[in-house]
């Protein structure tokens, strides 16, 4: 585990995109709380972060590469077009996915919906310039509270991951849950 900060993101920017892609697991900030996530189309990295987080079925959500990506990828339709236009924003919407591919099987192995979110923050930025969706899900083992600072988390879970993108204590809460599958 490395901690790192925006600082050292911006000087390694091209290292972070290449370790993004390969599927390393972050543990990162959002515009509401600290996440740990990973390439989300490595079924591997999926598989680890549902081990860090002891969390079975439960589907994770994703930070969408861009608009286009969720388009390209999703049932889409007039009231789900004018949701996406909050993006960048604290929303997570969960959709219907036209094109099962476009993450690994072990983001959702219950059916073909997905949360997809794009975080107004500095570090999603980062994300998008690695053009792959990214797994968004609270930092915290299931039923427990989630990350505002360091101290918040087991010493085995920061161990677990492979960089901790660190900005201080968040006194956000969870993104806003949208659901707009069949619809």
């Amino acid at each position: 585990m490395k901690i790192i900060d925006k600082k050292y993101i911006k000087n390694n920017e091209e290292k972070i995109i290449r370790e993004i892609k390969a599927g390393k697991i972050f543990i990162y900030p959002t515009d509401t709380i600290y996440g740990i996530g990973a390439n989300a189309k490595k079924s591997t990295s999926v598989a680890k972060i549902r081990t860090i987080k002891e969390r079975e079925l439960k589907p994770f959500s994703v930070i969408a590469p861009n608009k286009k990506w969720i388009k390209d990828n999703f049932v889409f339709n007039k009231k789900i077009e004018e949701w996406t236009k909050k993006l960048p924003g604290p929303l997570t919407l969960f959709l219907d996915r036209k094109n099962t591919a476009c993450v690994s099987e072990e983001v959702n192995p219950a059916d073909d919906s997905l949360g997809v979110r794009i975080p107004k923050h500095w570090f999603t930025k980062i994300i998008q310039k690695a053009g792959v969706p990214f797994i968004t899900t609270s930092v915290n083992k299931s039923g427990q509270s989630y990350m505002r600072r360091m101290e918040d988390v087991d010493s085995g879970t920061l161990n677990s991951v492979d960089y901790i993108v660190y900005e201080g204590e968040k006194a956000n809460k969870e993104s806003k849950k949208v659901d707009l599958r069949k619809i």
